[in-house]
């Protein structure tokens, strides 16, 4: 088993289908997982902090696994098998349950729990990243360009520096 990274939930743009990416950094390698759109959508709310008035179902997992005093220690993404991908809950209480990998990966964001990968799976599944350094700072213009606004460009000096404002600059 290698740790893996949950880089996120893309759709991809040739087939519209959504994937969650899980990152083998060791390997260079991310492994694509085609998903269904709630597991999609609980993953990327998990990411983002959101949090909803009731319990969706992988909180509600979440906070039973805690109110009978067990814990998520880890998942593992044991298996792929025409072209489903298998994956156990491995919980503290020694139990290890057959999941769904978008289900495991959703639940392992809500708890904070590590993902694992076999080395197989990766090996079998992985596509190479060319830079992942540089596939976060497309993210990260991504999310500039969505949240700028024109008058940005029309003040003297664009848009202002992210962070604290200068010393020398009087309030």
């Amino acid at each position: 088993m290698v740790p893996v990274e949950v880089l996120g939930v893309r759709q991809q743009q040739h087939d519209q289908e959504i994937v969650v990416l899980l990152l083998d950094a060791a390997a260079n390698l991310a492994v694509p997982i085609v998903i269904g759109a709630r597991e999609a959508s609980a993953i990327a709310m998990a990411q983002a902090g959101l949090v909803t008035p009731r319990p969706m179902t992988h909180d509600l997992l979440r906070d039973l696994l805690g109110a009978v005093g067990v814990e998520l220690e880890q998942v593992e993404i044991v298996a792929l098998d025409g072209g489903v991908f298998f994956a156990e809950l491995v919980l503290s209480n020694g139990s290890r349950l057959d999941s769904r990998a978008s289900d495991a990966i959703a639940l392992a964001v809500r708890t904070g729990s590590p993902v694992l990968c076999s080395a197989e799976v990766v090996a079998v599944a992985g596509v190479e990243v060319v830079d992942v350094e540089q596939q976060r700072e497309v993210e990260k213009f991504r999310d500039f360009l969505d949240h700028v606004t024109a008058a940005d460009f029309t003040t003297p000096g664009g848009p202002p520096e992210p962070g604290p404002p200068p010393d020398d600059v009087p309030p």
